[in-house]
């Protein structure tokens, strides 16, 4: 990975990584393993993508990988919205919500500029 200056989005996506292994350990210690596993997958799959799109062959890879960096954030959501709306888990810290909707903001400005940039 290049190493010239800080990345913003490098950098929240692994404190967020690191969020939802915290919040899926405590979906495991009560017994909500599968909803656990799918929010880890989705979860720390949004920096994994975020981090490999730094090393990109081309723009068009690198906004592939930023795509599916998005659709795991919006995966993300999904399971996030399923523990807040059932009453026997665990709920989310409002900081991760909040730091997942400032991911997807800036995905979407990274993918939107990225685009223009291709033209």
């Amino acid at each position: 990975m290049r190493n010239d200056k800080e990345n913003l989005i490098v950098s929240k996506t692994l404190l967020f990584s690191i969020q939802i292994i915290k919040f899926s350990e405590i979906l495991e210690t009560n017994r909500k393993f599968v909803i656990a596993k799918q929010l880890l997958r989705a979860g720390t799959s949004i920096g994994a993508n975020v981090w490999e799109a730094q090393n990109s062959e081309s723009k068009a890879d690198f906004i592939h990988k930023i795509k599916i960096a998005a659709k795991e954030a919006d995966e993300v959501t999904y399971w996030l919205k399923l523990c807040e709306l059932s009453e026997s888990y665990p709920q989310p810290e409002q900081i991760i919500i909040e730091e997942l909707t400032q991911i997807i903001r800036i995905l979407s400005r990274i993918i939107s500029s990225s685009k223009m940039d291709k033209k």
